[in-house]
């Protein structure tokens, strides 16, 4: 039974209501905002939006994955939804129709973990079966083909898939031993294999099995292995991999020599992490602050935002970082030329600025684009 205390994940509370140990949730909202050019806000229009809009109202939604002009959530029923650009298929829906408000993917409801990244998509089953749709440049789909599917079709006939990670032409994925695979595009290293050679199904990243999670965005990675180190690896031009200097790496590099990290995110051109004491980091490139230092210096290696201690999740996308504090409330910074910020402004931020007054933010992904995000309501 999880331990029911402090900002739990939906899944603990769904746990927690069906127990009876906890029925103060009475709505858990979904919100996006940023730039809505394919309906990929799913508010219904293709309007952008400068600070968050409700888009649904149901104590339903789980896992939430922002990509480019597409966004993927799981609700907790296990059913999967898409919404956004339907070009090459990517939203699984059997067609290539944009679609402006959340459609449900097939019938299944056993999704467990979800991916959107650049024009294709993969999910992995509760039982572990490993999924892919869209386009299929590169054989990033990892069926051996490089032709586009509309539908999910499985990757492979293993059941040992716990998380996925999609980047823009290439896909990464973690089992359950601990082990790394990824496949796709590699003219950046962005496999990790030490090779430039692209792969249309998945390879293992050495032979390592203890890695927990991993991040791909763009044609860069970051993950965190079990023994809280950080790596990173794939194409850099900002230093975005962190190891101090803007060198290509076709391999991990370990990122300094600290073993306190504990969540890691890949952006275009940046990335960002956070510690088990609660401090956040960023470095990469900084052209509209989006490393949150309150100026536009690039960085190499790892520079902490502020000297809070209460930063509890992170995301990071086109410029732009988004970050919760144990305190439920949502902080934003970066560019802010579609109002990615959700300030309700289109000023770029080169600090943290809290994004409007609630305090029950509990989940979030950032895209290229749009960011969506989880705020939980309680009657306590």
């Amino acid at each position: 039974m999880p331990n029911f205390s402090g900002i739990w994940n939906l899944k603990e509370q769904v746990q927690a209501i069906a127990a009876g140990r906890w029925t103060g949730i009475t709505t858990i909202e979904l919100y996006a905002w940023g730039r809505n050019v394919a309906g990929n806000l799913g508010d219904g229009t293709t309007a952008n939006r400068s600070s968050p809009v409700q888009i649904t109202n149901t104590a339903t939604w789980d896992k939430l994955s922002a990509g480019v002009f597409h966004n993927l959530a799981t609700q907790n029923n296990g059913s999967l939804w898409g919404w956004g650009s339907g070009g090459s298929g990517r939203l699984g829906n059997n067609n290539t129709t944009n679609q402006s408000s959340p459609v449900q993917i097939g019938a299944d409801t056993d999704w467990a973990d979800v991916s959107a990244g650049d024009n294709h998509s993969l999910a992995v089953k509760g039982a572990g079966a490993l999924y892919a749709w869209g386009y299929n440049g590169n054989g990033k789909l990892g069926d051996n083909t490089t032709v586009a599917k509309s539908s999910p079709v499985q990757i492979g006939a293993l059941t040992n898939w716990t998380q996925v990670s999609a980047g823009w032409d290439f896909s990464a994925a973690i089992k359950d031993d601990g082990t790394l695979w990824t496949w796709g595009r590699n003219i950046g290293g962005e496999l990790g294999d030490g090779t430039s050679v692209s792969k249309s199904s998945p390879i293992q990243v050495g032979a390592l099995t203890n890695w927990s999670t991993v991040s791909a965005f763009s044609n860069a990675s970051v993950a965190v292995k079990t023994d809280g180190t950080l790596w990173a690896w794939g194409f850099t031009n900002s230093g975005q991999l962190g190891d101090g200097n803007n060198a290509p790496a076709s391999s991990p590099v370990q990122i300094g020599a600290l073993t306190t990290w504990s969540k890691a995110v890949m952006g275009e051109g940046l990335c960002g992490a956070i510690k088990t004491d609660g401090t956040l980091w960023s470095w990469g490139g900084n052209f509209n602050g989006e490393l949150g230092h309150n100026n536009t210096i690039y960085r190499s290696s790892p520079v902490q935002v502020g000297s809070l201690t209460t930063w509890s999740n992170l995301g990071v996308g086109g410029r732009l970082m988004v970050a919760i504090k144990t305190d439920g409330t949502l902080w934003a910074w970066g560019r802010n030329n579609y109002g990615g910020v959700g300030d309700g402004s289109v000023t770029d931020r080169s600090s943290p600025v809290q994004v409007g007054g609630l305090t029950g933010w509990a989940q979030l992904d950032v895209g290229r684009h749009s960011t969506l995000a989880i705020v939980q309501g309680s009657t306590n």
